[in-house]
């Protein structure tokens, strides 16, 4: 490039950089906010110059993704001066020499908080081991409990990232994309932030399942016109009713996003086609009065049902018990007179505002002088703060406990007094007991729901009313774990196991020294570490653990190994079979998997692995997903370094984006695949129970010569046969042909491959 190039080049950018701030400020004088365009703008120039030089991977001045990042803050989540600053500044203390002290001289206390904050959960949230990933997310909700306004510039960050993740490499996107459904976009939703919420899935499922993505892009462009014919077939009654009324409002069609599609086909086995909710209605109203809105929304309701037949079992009130992150509205689905089921959702232009854009949006209601109740959010975040006060935490169980209390939908029950506790969906009488208080789950013997006893296991409904009962005898049990699903629960109940581990561990590790006093044997680390590969156990601490809970019971066979005497262990019917091996977990593929750590050690981890035969005798199939020939599949590198393949939609396989995304490796099967490897592959087939049914089966599976029928399981129940064929096949398309030649079979319903998550 000449210098005049690189100097018109220089000064185009120049432009778009100005143009891009430009509009920010233009945002931001739109908003209600107190105007301070001066701090915004110093703000920027010294980011400006911090970054100067800088590009980003895509080519762009670094500039332009902290001006994003401020956009998204100030345009989507409502935020003002102080958090726009915070944004435009985010990356400085990480990428530059500046320090938070240099912030907080020239932009004050809270936007070096901020700035502080962000940059302590920046780098990609989970590091290579679980340890550093629970710990830096430890900081995150920490940090968010002190200040709202650090979660809120670190998810416009991910928001930012994610608009331009194409520069990016396959397994550094699956890394993003992993952290991004794991840990962002439920975070988005509890913060209220739906629309933030919905790119973010969206984003990530086109980076991940981009044939899905397209596909269903696809379906939804072509059937366009079918939901404007019912939309404009369903309005015209509601607009007249609502007119007569002299109700100021607009109707809107929700379209239910790709992902929630997506999810909803893959939940259910079922095609686009069947995915009847896709289209909602929603009536958005400005109150006459504004301390009356709840009434009025419940009036357009009843003004509904005159029109339509609304249905029994559907009917959702978000009014009198709003969800935790303060959204309100009513829900129900009606019958229109073509015979359709349509979503109807009411809510006012407040709701709405809340629903879209979050708690921010409370803020510029209470200009108004009213004020709102915004408790929700605060105990939420104290639920966080309470299952963080564990000192020790197990950091995957830390990352599943908080991701509980993420995910969680709603439901209200009833103290004997009448108090509502809001508990997620499928939580247990121990789960109502641990949220009453921590003494009450501790010594919980069962309860009394609706005046009838139950035991601790029972799962709640919504209105349920629960006594809770207790012993002081009763003591905190392991299986429990199995009863609870809340966080505080599992928090407690762990750390009460945990603690009674600390004293197994101590006295297995005292009665450990006593044996190798008595036989004048060393005591310390190496005995320890040699005693615990003896007995094949992952660390001294496992094995200490075992002694002390009288599991293992050491022998003289301890002392041979120590006195480096030869022992009758691993002798046995074993030596005279030597191609036996000790299977290893995980291991499914049917052909023998070799490991090398050589050859996991060889891989390029920044270049796509493709699948060939070779490869895949070093490869572990996950026993969880079960992936095969056509899957879209991520390679994972484990920490004894063997290579694991995960479907990427496997549950496995997101614990590991967030856990250990440095060890991903991106995967695709070889073309040129060789299609004689067989895999074992589950169907779930359900329909009519019939005479001669498993020979109709049988036929079906004979005209396929090649596939292998390992096993099949059925059963019947009151007409009604449902069960699993397992049949050794040799892709996804092969899977494809074998459920249609079943669906051939009248009596049959269904039949699709068994996820196995």
């Amino acid at each position: 490039m000449s210098h005049d190039d690189s100097v018109l080049r220089e000064q185009q950018e120049e432009q778009q950089v100005q143009a891009a701030f430009q509009h920010l400020l233009d945002t931001y004088l739109a908003s209600s906010h107190r105007k301070k365009v001066e701090v915004i703008t110093k703000a920027f120039n010294f980011a400006k110059a911090a970054h100067r030089g800088v590009r980003r991977r895509s080519g762009e001045l670094y500039i332009f993704h902290p001006i994003a990042v401020a956009q998204v803050v100030c345009e989507e989540m409502g935020m003002g001066s102080t958090t726009i600053c915070a944004a435009l500044l985010h990356d400085v203390v990480e990428d530059t020499d500046y320090t938070r002290e240099d912030i907080a001289n020239l932009f004050g206390e809270k936007v070096a908080n901020i700035v502080e904050g962000v940059t302590k959960v920046s780098g990609g949230i989970f590091g290579d081991r679980a340890s550093m990933q629970a710990e830096t997310f430890k900081k995150i909700l920490l940090t968010m409990s002190d200040d709202i306004r650090v979660i809120l510039v670190k998810i416009a960050d991910r928001l930012h990232n994610m608009r331009t993740l194409d520069s990016m490499p396959p397994s550094r996107q699956y890394k993003i994309v992993g952290e991004t459904l794991y840990i962002f976009a439920p975070l988005a939703d509890r913060l209220g932030l739906n629309r933030i919420k919905t790119e973010l899935e969206n984003l990530s499922f086109k980076y991940e399942h981009p044939d899905d993505y397209a596909l269903i892009m696809k379906e939804l462009n072509d059937s366009q016109l079918q939901r404007d014919d019912a939309f404009q077939e369903f309005t015209p009654a509601i607009r007249a009713a609502l007119d007569s009324k002299g109700v100021n409002y607009e109707i809107k069609a929700r379209i239910k996003s790709p992902y929630s599609i997506w999810q909803k086909m893959q939940r259910k086995h079922i095609p686009f086609e069947e995915v009847f909710d896709i289209l909602a209605i929603r009536i958005i109203f400005r109150p006459k009065n504004r301390e009356n809105e709840v009434a009025e929304c419940y009036e357009i309701y009843a003004a509904l049902t005159q029109i339509y037949k609304p249905h029994p079992s559907r009917f959702r009130d978000w009014l009198s018990t709003p969800k935790a992150n303060g959204y309100q509205a009513l829900h129900n689905t009606f019958m229109s007179h073509q015979g359709k089921w349509i979503e109807v959702q009411i809510r006012s232009d407040r709701m709405d505002d809340v629903a879209e854009g979050g708690f921010a949006a409370h803020w510029k209601y209470k200009e108004e002088g009213v004020q709102h109740d915004e408790h929700e959010l605060d105990t939420w975040v104290n639920s966080i703060k309470e299952i963080l006060d564990d000192p020790q935490p197990d950091t995957l169980d830390l990352l599943d406990t908080i991701k509980l209390n993420l995910f969680a939908s709603e439901l209200n029950v009833f103290t004997p007094k009448g108090e509502i506790v809001t508990l997620p969906q499928g939580a247990t009488v121990l789960d109502f007991a641990f949220a009453i208080h921590s003494m009450v789950g501790s010594h919980c013997m069962g309860a009394k729901v609706n005046h009838r006893l139950v035991p601790m296991s029972h799962r709640l409904a919504n209105g349920d009313q629960i006594e809770v009962l207790t012993s002081r005898q009763q003591t905190i049990q392991p299986d429990w774990l199995n009863y609870v699903t809340t966080g505080k629960a599992r928090g407690r109940i762990t750390a009460a196991l945990r603690k009674v581990e600390r004293e197994c561990r101590k006295q297995g590790e005292e009665m450990l020294h006593a044996f190798l006093s008595a036989r004048k044997l060393p005591i310390g680390n190496a005995t320890n570490n040699k005693l615990s590969v003896f007995h094949h156990f992952k660390s001294p601490a496992d094995f200490f653990l075992a002694i002390g809970e009288g599991k293992l019971v050491l022998s003289e066979a301890d002392v041979h190994h120590l006195q480096g005497k030869s022992t009758s262990k691993g002798w046995g019917w074993r030596r005279f079979v030597p191609f036996l091996k000790e299977k290893t977990p995980g291991q499914e593929c049917n052909e023998a998997t070799t490991f090398t750590p050589d050859f996991v050690r060889g891989l390029n981890r920044k270049a796509v692995l493709e699948l060939t035969d070779e490869v895949l005798n070093h490869c572990e199939c996950c026993p969880h997903c079960r992936p095969i020939n056509g899957d879209e599949v991520v390679a994972y590198i484990t920490q004894d370094e063997r290579l694991e393949l995960h479907r990427r939609a496997c549950p496995v396989a997101l614990k590991h984006k967030t856990s250990f995304g440095n060890n991903l490796v991106a995967a695709r099967w070889d073309p040129a695949h060789n299609t004689t490897r067989l895999y074992d592959t589950p169907i779930h087939v359900e329909g009519l129970d019939a005479r001669g049914m498993l020979l109709s089966i049988a036929q079906a599976m004979g005209e396929f010569p090649n596939f292998v029928l390992k096993a099949i399981h059925l059963d019947t129940d009151d007409g009604i046969f449902s069960g699993t064929l397992t049949v050794a096949l040799t892709s996804t398309a092969d899977v494809v042909r074998v459920c249609n030649s079943l669906m051939r079979i009248e009596q049959v319903a269904k039949a699709n491959r068994v996820d196995g998550f």
